[in-house]
């Protein structure tokens, strides 16, 4: 069974999703599926990570730089995209099963040149901005209007997988949860990490606050990537601080996670990680695609959202880790974020695979 992947892969560009789509894949290769990955060679291209693992490529031609918007993440119109893809999908000896899109730049027009090419069509998508035509849908978020917030965007027929239920988490995070603890009492260690990237540099800052707050005793774990721009300054704030340990490109972040008392990063695809494991956490945003999210899991008391990137400075998380160093921690959040994510999502969407009419 032939799985293809259109999926761009980037430590800049939707990085997220290459993850999300490799745990996905794996899952389905365990299951005797052959996946197939198709990416344009974007500046920190995945690529290699991708073959590392094990799984057909196919590369694409290099990205243009004059689309605007998340045109530039497709690095191609959309006609010129489809086309590349339907030449992929004519090479093989047979049409695959499924055709997976996650991208942020592919709609219903896209879906529909290429369905012909496929037996089925899956999107994943976080947006709910552009309509799709496909047979599945995977929107794995929490946010308020979930139920219906994709109407008049599908077609009749298409069935939906909503909510974490179906986060795509490695499944070290299911394995891992089995020993996970409930954090209660005093804060001993933290957990830091903004993807691969961190653009924005709030690593940096994160560490900056760290160490102005001066917890006595605190340990502090922060995951870099190598692609991190801001990766020289962070080493030498690391060298500066025996309490403080740097990870750089870790397969996993299961064992810090179930380790540590408290996050801080992102809201990205990591949130459903820290929650998997009961981790209660502090959450900046870093893209706009991202605050829907943190609304709704801080309304809902899963994390503390304490704001967008371009407004959080040292000052602002000073204030909140001081806030969360002097009340302890109650067992109610990491109670609340255990009952959130369960860890078995990609089970679930590979049934739902496995499933869905011919």
């Amino acid at each position: 069974m032939r799985i293809v992947f259109r999926v761009d892969a980037s430590v800049t560009i939707g990085a997220g999703h290459v993850m999300r789509c490799l745990t996905l894949a794996e899952a389905l290769r365990e299951r005797g599926a052959q996946p197939l990955f198709v990416c344009r060679p974007h500046e920190g291209n995945l690529c290699e990570l991708i073959a590392t693992r094990g799984f057909d490529l196919s590369v694409l031609s290099p990205p243009r730089f004059d689309l605007p918007g998340y045109g530039a993440w497709l690095g191609a119109d959309w006609q010129s995209d489809a086309e590349e893809t339907r030449c992929v999908l004519l090479g093989l000896e047979s049409p695959p099963e499924w055709l997976v899109a996650d991208h942020y730049a592919i709609d219903a027009r896209w879906e529909t040149t290429l369905r012909p090419h496929a037996g089925k069509l899956m999107a994943i998508d976080d947006l709910a901005d552009r309509p799709h035509d496909c047979d599945l849908l995977l929107d794995q978020n929490l946010v308020a209007d979930m139920d219906t917030r994709y109407a008049g965007l599908l077609p009749s027929c298409c069935e939906t997988l909503l909510g974490p239920a179906y986060a795509l988490l490695q499944t070290e995070f299911a394995q891992a949860r089995r020993q996970a603890k409930v954090r209660t009492g005093r804060i001993r260690r933290v957990l830091v990490f903004f993807g691969g990237g961190d653009k924005a540099g709030m690593t940096a800052i994160t560490i900056a606050a760290l160490n102005t707050v001066d917890f006595p005793g605190l340990e502090v774990d922060v995951v870099v990537g190598a692609s991190n721009p801001d990766i020289e300054n962070i080493r030498a704030q690391i060298a500066l601080y025996p309490n403080i340990r740097p990870h750089l490109n870790l397969p996993t972040l299961a064992p810090l996670i179930a380790a540590a008392d408290l996050g801080v990063g992102a809201c990205g695809g990591n949130v459903w990680e820290r929650l998997c494991l009961g981790l209660p956490s502090i959450v900046i945003t870093l893209a706009e695609n991202q605050r829907a999210a943190a609304v709704a899991l801080h309304r809902k008391g899963l994390v503390r959202w304490i704001g967008d990137h371009e407004n959080v400075g040292i000052a602002d998380l000073v204030s909140a880790l001081r806030k969360a160093f002097s009340e302890d921690l109650a067992a109610e959040w990491s109670e609340t974020c255990f009952g959130a994510v369960d860890g078995k999502g990609v089970e679930r969407v590979v049934e739902a695979m496995r499933l869905a009419p011919r």
